[in-house]
């Protein structure tokens, strides 16, 4: 086949030659990651590099400059299995530096690529393969939309080849659960370009996890695939809002975070009540009232925070909102009683009585704080008994093997009642003499004057 003109300018700057077909009509999206051979030569012939000869094929992601602007252009017009001829200008290669020493100043290269295949773009925010992108039309402009624009999408989701939804759908980015929008989805869409369509291939994790969804006859752990199209967004810039457009803001972050916790939406409350946060956080220049209102406002968001991970058992990240909310007011009543409650889920009650004791302090008619101060003596009791318990086995234990070893001692030690040293033998009396009848009947004493001298009859 011969060879034609893919350069973007029409200016022969990349010309490609077919030399076998490809499978298909699928080509490779921007972002892919693609895996080719190949084979580089100068116009003479000369080679100056191949994945082949390596035994080695070549990964590298489609459109984001990582090789030269030939195979950004080449590749991306490749079918799985076709092998083309690129023949590519300096200004489309190495220019006119070259890439010394095998590839000589103003080169003009040329390219044996065959496509072995390409996976999508992976969106994951762990990089695992876990929402994999395949732009069907490219977006325009460069702007994305960020948590908590408006986003207009139409969504059409696919399992084993069936469509089980196909909506247009209207939300605020990072609120979809609330409208049904699985999570892959929303991580997406914080890449997309506005008039962007791309399908979406996203596993269990962030689609519909270990639950599925029986009304759509999605199995738990399944990978389903979306066609996403962005419509349009709008982006609010929290930084060119005035002081009382961002307390107005933060007021509907606020309303909003209160109906979801309501509804049991606990993970969107808390994203709300952190929005709070995030709006109003640089606030030096808020003055009188508005700065009162605004630190009432984030006193709040922390508080709320601490009642949603609390709902969550996420006692740590509760223990750390109250912590939050206890240095804009340090004799909280409802701070120092939440701190409490995640100390004693964490299993320290000895630390949240004191919680519970400075509400008392700050309202002694807190009969909440009373009943939890209960409920606190008693887990320490019990904790003092088994504590004790444990002990006294332990003791227990030690006494017996010291016992154990003391005894094995003994054992070890001869005995001075038996054997040479408690039956006197003939050896060991003066001269070696008999022994006498009363030794005899007496085999432990020896009688030291039974030699019948009266060395001994004065003493």
């Amino acid at each position: 086949m011969a060879a034609i003109d893919i350069s973007p300018n029409k200016d022969g700057g990349v010309m490609k030659e077919i030399i076998k077909e490809g499978i298909g009509d699928e080509i490779p999206s921007p972002g892919s990651n693609v895996t080719v051979h190949y084979t580089g030569t100068l116009l003479d012939g000369t080679k100056f590099d191949s994945s082949k000869d390596r035994n080695e094929p070549f990964q590298f992601e489609l459109k984001k400059g990582s090789v030269i602007k030939a195979w950004d252009i080449g590749v991306a017009t490749m079918k799985k299995g076709e092998i083309a001829l690129l023949t590519c200008a300096p200004e489309y290669a190495y220019g006119k530096n070259g890439s010394p020493p095998k590839i000589p100043p103003n080169a003009t290269l040329k390219f044996e690529i065959e496509m072995i295949s390409w996976k999508g773009e992976d969106l994951s925010p762990e990089k695992n393969g876990s929402i994999e992108r395949h732009q069907i039309i490219q977006g325009k402009d460069y702007i994305t939309p960020q948590e908590g624009a408006l986003v207009n999408v139409h969504l059409m989701g696919m399992y084993n080849g069936k469509i089980f939804e196909d909506r247009d759908v209207q939300f605020n980015l990072g609120e979809g659960e609330d409208c049904g929008v699985i999570e892959g989805i929303e991580k997406a869409l914080e890449s997309f370009k506005s008039g962007e369509k791309s399908k979406l291939i996203i596993k269990s994790k962030y689609a519909f996890k270990n639950v599925g969804k029986p009304e759509f006859d999605i199995p738990p752990n399944a990978t389903v695939e979306y066609i996403v199209e962005l419509k349009n967004f709008e982006k609010v810039e929290v930084w060119s809002l005035k002081n009382h457009e961002q307390i107005d803001l933060a007021k509907m972050y606020k309303e909003k975070g209160t109906n979801y916790f309501k509804a049991n939406k606990y993970s969107l409350a808390i994203k709300m009540y952190k929005k709070i946060t995030s709006v109003l956080e640089y606030g030096e220049d808020f003055e009188g009232d508005l700065k009162i209102e605004r630190n009432n406002l984030i006193l709040s968001a922390h508080l709320n925070l601490a009642l949603c991970y609390l709902k969550l058992d996420n006692n740590v990240e509760a223990k750390d909102s109250c912590n939050e909310a206890l240095k804009l007011s340090p004799q909280n009543e409802k701070a120092l009683f939440r701190r409490g409650q995640a100390y004693l889920a964490l299993a320290s009650p000895e630390i949240a009585i004191k919680d519970f004791q400075e509400v008392l302090k700050v309202e002694p008619k807190n009969t909440a704080a009373v009943k939890q101060i209960g409920i606190c003596n008693n887990l320490i009791k019990k904790q003092l008994a088994k504590e004790k318990k444990l002990y006294a086995n332990m003791f227990d234990k030690f006494a017996q093997e010291d016992k154990q070893k003391e005894e094995e001692k003994l054992r070890e030690q001869p005995d001075v009642m038996c054997g040479a040293l408690g039956e006197w033998g003939q050896e060991e009396r003066p001269g070696g003499r008999d022994a006498t009848a009363f030794e005899k009947e007496n085999p432990n004493i020896l009688m030291l004057n039974a030699n019948g001298t009266d060395e001994f009859q004065n003493m």
